[in-house]
């Protein structure tokens, strides 16, 4: 791994690399695929078996193009092998394990090397000079530590960069910002649900956001929309740059925003000197061309314990090579806008739950906190929606002295809602309307839906 010295004064953590012309950049990138390939062969049965079957080796590459002839991994091959099965280097080798939540099956169990670790720190560094952190910058850490990857992946990034972290996790909000205004951290990292959780509390407070020294917001681990991102800039006063990654690849760390991408919302640069990004049709598997949206797919070029061929991320994108204004040269991923995975079927309708949060969060009177519980009775579905109002609405409906003036309110506005969501998802569902404060929240990743319906009829 080379080490370049952080370069404030130009935001970029890797200049020699992140600047990489792009014939250097695929040489780079083929090398580095040709040794890992030669390194599954000898010591991963799994893939060595996959390889064979493909009638593929380290020698039949002979350029990036051939990537397409490799297999695919899949979650369930993680699943089906765990917990150690895909694993390239011995236990004994491995420095830290991390693992997905298994909130839909058995959790994933991820491992790195020392040199993977370091790789985590420097491309999360890159991620943070990316966004404009610069050593000296105090950063408050509100991603959860521990087995999730969030947490320790932005920690050591920020530190190699020289940055001072508050290594705050997730949870006791009012504590997170007691822990804000006093020591004015100028960059805020958790997921975008819990700083939109945090604005709220500042508004029920009354607490001015002149208070807080904040300027940039590094927010992921979950997709979220321009809506969002609007009223995040609002109500804490910062500029919302997202950051992508999953732990079966490294973790966060993976791509990031600068702020001239998320100005002209053109895509996160990815760190594609270890991360080979694809975007395939995700029923056909085949390729798509520069600019088509489909699955996102990677291949971890340089990681040693645990390394993926062609990893289906489930992620909807698409890829760019269109030149930014920082100077990157590395390839752009459109902001992942949906999970396939949480594509729902309702009564024949596709439907991505990120739709309806651009809905509820560009409305004046509700709030970006919503839950959609789906049931079946009989042969129909049935759909309840959830919604907060935002509390300058709640509390001037609570303030009317005519009950039935608030009633009438209320009403109206279940059956707006109603009818947006029926003329533009084309779906129907019942209204509720929640006090703030009311819904449930996950301090990780924000919990939108709840489907009850038996599992072959989820379709």
């Amino acid at each position: 791994m080379s080490k370049v010295a952080n370069n404030p004064s130009t935001s970029t953590w890797n200049a020699r690399t992140e600047h990489l012309p792009e014939v250097e950049l695929k040489d780079l990138q083929l090398s580095r695929l040709k040794l890992l390939l030669g390194e599954l062969e000898n010591n991963n049965a799994f893939y060595k078996t996959k390889l064979k079957a493909n009638g593929v080796t380290s020698n039949t590459i002979k350029s990036l193009a051939d990537i397409k002839n490799l297999p695919f991994t899949t979650k369930g091959d993680l699943q089906n092998n765990y917990p150690f099965g895909l694993f390239t280097k011995p236990v004994s080798e491995i420095a830290r394990f991390h693992s997905s939540s298994g909130s839909k099956g058995k959790p994933t169990i991820v491992g790195y090397t020392a040199n993977d670790l370091a790789l985590w720190s420097e491309v999360c560094a890159r991620s943070l000079a990316c966004a404009g952190v610069r050593a000296g910058d105090i950063i408050q850490n509100s991603y959860g530590y521990g087995l999730f990857t969030g947490g320790l992946g932005i920690h050591y990034g920020a530190e190699l960069l020289g940055a001072t972290v508050i290594p705050a996790s997730g949870g006791m909000t009012r504590r997170q910002l007691t822990l804000l205004q006093d020591l004015k951290a100028r960059v805020l990292c958790c997921t975008p649900t819990y700083a939109m959780n945090i604005g709220h509390l500042m508004e029920e407070l009354e607490i001015p956001v002149k208070t807080l020294n904040l300027q940039i917001g590094i927010f992921g681990a979950e997709p979220w929309t321009e809506e969002m991102r609007a009223q995040l800039t609002k109500k804490l006063s910062i500029q919302p740059l997202d950051i992508y990654g999953l732990s079966e690849i490294i973790g966060p760390g993976v791509s990031m925003e600068c702020p001239h991408s998320a100005a002209n919302q053109d895509g996160m640069h990815v760190w594609e000197d270890h991360f080979y990004p694809e975007i395939i049709d995700p029923k056909t598997g085949a390729p798509l061309p520069e600019g088509e949206e489909g699955e996102l797919v990677f291949t971890t070029i340089t990681k040693e314990a645990m390394p993926f061929l062609r990893y289906r991320t489930g992620d909807v994108s698409s890829l760019s090579r269109q030149p930014c204004a920082c100077g990157r040269t590395m390839v752009k991923m459109a902001r992942v806008k949906a999970r396939l995975d949480e594509m729902l079927i309702i009564r024949g309708v596709n439907f991505y739950p990120g739709a309806l949060e651009k809905i509820l969060v560009a409305h004046p009177h509700l709030s970006a906190k919503f839950l959609l519980i789906i049931d079946r009775q009989k042969a129909l579905d049935t759909i309840n929606l959830q919604v907060e109002l935002n509390r300058q609405t709640a509390q001037k409906w609570d303030s009317l002295s005519d009950p039935g003036q608030a009633s009438g309110h209320h009403q109206r506005l279940k059956e707006e809602i109603k009818n947006l969501l029926k003329d533009l998802l084309a779906i129907t569902a019942e209204v509720e309307l929640m006090m703030p404060g009311t819904l449930p929240h996950n301090e990780a990743k924000a919990v939108r839906i709840i489907d009850k319906r038996p599992k072959a009829t989820q379709e």
